[in-house]
């Protein structure tokens, strides 16, 4: 069969349709693999460019670090005052293995030089801004300040303006957290400065910082002695009557007056015991009215003159409301002490009731015979007592409820007969 040329024509049109719907799909495929390969390209690209971003930040502290441990070791004053700002950068945040790494890099003892007297103000406060973050987090490094002489340079620096002692009293009570690792530091070195910044027109920020060290330095009995003195007992006692200051300052007394040099100290006083009677009426300040009844009660211990000075300075009816209204703790404390006063006014007045005998003489030659009959008397009338109280005993049993009240009013006025204050 012979085909017409228009039926030739239909068929070679439908095979180049056929052979151009292929191509087109190939062209879309290749077009779509290549979408997602050039995506994912430049996912890595970006990726890379991130990789090397961090490489090159890291290189350029460790260049900053390298070029920043030379200068401190042989630059000018300015530069190692440049060199300790960029330390202070790099060892700030909470890489702690960063700061050990500089340690051993050896900045430590220029940056303790630098606080030294021979630089400027603006040099030492750099400095001790660098060693307070390089000491942030690790005894090591602060050891190593010690080590270095850091103290001795601290001491040196009384004369310097308030922005700088806020940062001075930052690395000075840092350094004194060490105390608490058992590594030796000698307080009568640090404490001149100390106190001058708490006689001084500081900040609260700055002298709450000052007591935090030498409550550090306080719970260590080898500082003792250089605490126990009157300058810093009298300076402790002025700052436990500011209410923001009580507590810190309280407390270190209380560390020192378990100590016979502490005690001695507070007792040579003339501000005790005033002072720690007026903070027992801080209703508000349970926990100071804790630490004065403390240190109240040790010095009260054994002492008949402090307890005399106590009465005399008002302190039963101040003892009695803290017994009543005060804290556990602090009702705790007062009712010890009342105790002891309610004791001693019974031994200084005798027995006041009943009939008095006459006195009699050591040698007296009457003194053996009336002494056993005392004594008979004595058991004649604890006897008696045992007697009535079990027939006490037994009516309340028994449930006699008009001997029930009468004996409630009978240990009512007894009880209040027996109270001296």
């Amino acid at each position: 069969m012979v085909e017409s040329p228009s039926s030739s024509t239909w068929s070679q049109v439908l095979v180049k349709l056929r052979f151009f719907t292929k191509i087109r799909r190939f062209v879309r495929k290749t077009s779509t693999s290549k979408g997602l390969d050039g995506e994912r390209t430049a996912e890595v690209i970006v990726d890379h460019r991130k990789s090397v971003d961090a490489n090159i930040e890291n290189d350029d502290e460790s260049s900053i670090l390298q070029r920043s441990v030379k200068r401190l070791h042989f630059g000018t004053r300015e530069e190692k005052a440049a060199a300790a700002r960029e330390i202070k950068r790099l060892a700030g945040g909470e890489d702690l293995s960063r700061r050990k790494l500089m340690a051993e890099l050896g900045v430590i003892p220029p940056l303790v030089a630098m606080v030294g007297s021979e630089y400027t103000i603006s040099h030492r406060k750099v400095a001790v801004q660098a060693l307070f973050e390089l000491a942030n987090g690790t005894c090591t490094n602060k050891a190593l300040m010690v080590e270095a002489g850091i103290l001795s340079k601290l001491s040196k620096n009384i004369g310097v303006d308030e922005l700088a002692k806020h940062e001075f009293a930052q690395l000075i009570m840092s350094l004194s957290s060490l105390v608490n690792a058992q590594f030796p530091i000698d307080s009568s070195k640090i404490l001149p400065l100390v106190l001058h910044m708490l006689e001084s027109d500081s900040s609260v920020d700055t002298k709450m910082l000052c007591l935090g060290t030498l409550y550090n330095l306080s719970t260590v009995i080898d500082n003792v002695g250089s605490l126990a003195k009157d300058e810093v007992v009298h300076t402790l006692l002025k700052l436990s009557s500011m209410k923001v200051a009580s507590e810190k300052a309280l407390a270190t007394l209380g560390n020192l007056v378990v100590t016979l040099m502490g005690k001695k100290a507070l007792e040579s006083s003339p501000m005790v015991p005033e002072c720690l009677i007026d903070i027992l009426t801080w209703d508000d300040k349970s926990r100071s009215q804790e630490l004065s009844a403390y240190i109240l009660m040790i010095l009260a211990h054994q002492s008949s003159l402090q307890r005399t000075k106590m009465a005399e300075g008002g302190i039963v009816p101040i003892l009695l409301k803290v017994a009543l209204l005060g804290s556990p703790l602090a009702q705790k404390r007062a009712l010890k002490l009342l105790q002891w006063f309610k004791d001693e006014r019974q031994m200084k007045m005798g027995p006041h009731s009943g009939p008095q005998s006459r006195r009699l003489s050591f040698n007296s030659p009457a003194k053996h015979g009336e002494a056993d009959e005392g004594k008979k008397l004595m058991k004649n009338m604890v006897r008696q007592s045992l007697y009535k109280n079990m027939e006490t005993i037994t009516r309340r049993a028994n449930g006699d409820s008009t001997s029930s009240s009468k004996l409630k009013l009978l240990v009512i006025s007894s009880s209040s007969k027996s109270l001296p204050y």
